[in-house]
């Protein structure tokens, strides 16, 4: 399918105008804009200049658009006009950024291990293509997934580019697409094609919207630049008729086509977690994912309505000192009272009786109401998290008492089944980023030794480590017991070693034992090196020795 034909095509298409409303509701909550927020539950949001948009939040949200209570209640606290008179004195609670940027932590504070799958009699392009691998992540590819991630969990997930360019970098790069900055193809839920799409910049200050687009297919990539209005693409133009696409010109066909020499996509979707409540009815937008926002914007607003009830009594709480007028002291007719509040002495005014009260100071001062805001806010706070799929403890709330690794995992668990989830979505989009990558540095960067063809396979590291403590005692139990070899210890206590690593480990675990424990010359056991043998080495052969006569008796049997 090729790029759009020039005319009133509109843009974004039509299939994505409720899904990208919807997106920019959740961005509002991501960014923390309080004039965005308003917008948003006040009118169609940032896509107000698209009829097609508010045709849809008026068919679909009508009560968002009506007066009185029913328009009141619809549009929340942050579609609520502000009282004439009085100044916009909401606040906001970023508690959906927080849960945003614990998604992502939780899942790449870390760096997973990645390494090619299987044997190979080619070790030596497997350890350069892992190698290379970890380059790409240690090359900000780490950091940049993270942020995707983040993304992701704002905005029901993330495009990720893979993008290359020898003057600035000698390998390919990460470049991270909100969902609503591509028109997405799929088959059978899969990323068949994409349409990476931007505004730029106006020419001489018209009115008309300039639009580049960008359709990957597997092979290659197709450039269109437009010249439109706010909801139509218009016509298309030559590339050279704007000065951020000129660039482009020495780099496509006659077509506007670029061959990429890699017969996949360059993008790739990686969703927050599925499935999607929202659209499930929406087949072009089912694949997209779900935010972590997702049904929980009106607790999102009441912990705001809560917060700003709680600073508003702060301001009314401020004390106020009423007097009478014939306390005010005043330079004469116009010139205005005042009343010195750091004076000491008064003199009692000799005025006839006007009631008790009359000529004495009045402070009024309104109570502050602590103890049910905060128990109000807590509340909120807990049941967001919740819902959202997190555990309190996360954001802190346990305190800093020490506690052991298994009461952590215990306390998060509500987390950490949380991240397992997410894992099952980030593992294969990674390899699939990675893979690209590879094909890419192939390609165009001119990488050597690095095998694109191998299979991967990543592994996340744990997120609550365990207590060195509790695992040299549980290693200590076993060693006495005589239930574990050296290399299970090894491997027990750095998990995230590879085999080579830990046989070089007990290698010299053996070493320093033979060296501690030196046999004196006329020992029949030394054959000369003057060192103890290695026992465990010794009952490892035994029980090889023991297995294969068993086996031959096996054999024997069979026959």
């Amino acid at each position: 399918m090729p790029l759009p034909p020039s005319g009133k095509t509109p843009w974004p298409p039509v299939q994505f105008t409720e899904p990208f409303a919807d997106i920019d509701v959740w961005r509002a909550w991501y960014t923390g804009d309080t004039g965005h927020l308003a917008q948003v539950y006040g009118g169609p949001g940032t896509y107000g200049q698209d009829p097609r948009a508010r045709e849809f939040f008026e068919l679909n949200r009508p009560s968002q658009f009506r007066g009185g209570l029913v328009g009141g209640l619809a549009r929340m606290f942050w579609g609520e006009p502000v009282t004439p008179g009085q100044p916009a004195a909401k606040l906001h609670v970023p508690i959906a950024a927080d849960i945003a940027e614990l998604s992502a932590n939780l899942l790449w504070a870390d760096i997973p291990t990645v390494s090619v799958d299987g044997d190979s009699t080619d070790k030596t392009a497997h350890a350069a293509t892992t190698d290379q691998i970890k380059r790409y992540l240690d090359d900000r590819g780490h950091a940049t997934l993270r942020e995707g991630s983040e993304t992701a969990s704002a905005l029901t997930g993330a495009y990720v580019r893979v993008v290359w360019d020898k003057a600035l970098r000698p390998r390919p790069w990460l470049d991270i697409l909100e969902p609503d900055a591509v028109v997405p193809e799929w088959k059978w839920n899969i990323l068949s094609a994409a349409t990476v799409w931007r505004e730029l910049e106006p020419l001489n200050g018209g009115g008309e919207v300039w639009r580049l687009l960008e359709r990957h297919e597997p092979g290659s990539i197709e450039y269109g630049l437009y010249k439109g209005k706010a909801d139509t693409l218009g016509m298309m133009m030559a590339l050279s008729d704007h000065p951020e696409a000129e660039y482009l010109v020495g780099r496509v066909d006659d077509q506007g086509r670029q061959d990429t020499g890699i017969s996949r996509l360059l993008v790739s979707y990686v969703p927050n977690v599925g499935p999607s409540r929202m659209w499930s009815h929406l087949p072009d937008a089912k694949p997209f994912g779900r935010s972590d926002f997702a049904g929980i914007e009106p607790l999102m607003g009441s912990l705001d309505e809560a917060w700003t009830s709680w600073m508003r009594d702060l301001r009314l709480g401020k004390a106020r000192i009423m007097l009478p007028q014939s306390m005010l002291e005043t330079d004469g007719p116009g010139s205005g009272g005042m009343f010195d509040l750091d004076r000491e002495v008064f003199v009692q005014l000799n005025m006839l009786d006007e009631g008790a009260g009359a000529a004495s100071l009045a402070m009024n001062q309104f109570d502050i109401r602590v103890e049910e805001h905060e128990r109000t806010c807590t509340a909120l706070r807990r049941q967001i998290l919740s819902s959202a799929g997190y555990s309190a403890q996360s954001f802190g709330d346990e305190g800093t008492v020490a506690v052991t690794a298994t009461e952590v995992a215990a306390r998060k668990e509500e987390s950490l089944t949380t991240r397992g989830l997410k894992i099952l979505y980030q593992r294969p989009a990674l390899l699939e980023i990675l893979t690209t990558m590879l094909w890419v540095d192939v390609t165009h960067c001119g990488a050597k030794g690095v095998d694109p063809t191998v299979e991967l396979t990543a592994s996340w590291p744990q997120a609550v480590q365990p207590d060195p403590e509790a695992t040299a005692r549980t290693l200590s139990l076993l060693e006495t017991a005589g239930a574990i070899s050296t290399w299970m210890k090894v491997k027990t206590l750095h998990p995230d070693w590879d085999d080579d690593e830990v046989k070089a480990e007990v290698a010299r675990i053996r070493q320093d034992k033979q060296s501690a424990n030196p046999l004196p010359a006329g020992d029949p056991f030394n054959t000369g090196g003057g060192q103890a043998p290695d026992s465990e080495e010794d009952d490892t052969d035994s029980a090889d020795a023991q297995d294969d006569s068993l086996e031959e008796q096996g054999d024997a049997v069979a026959a």
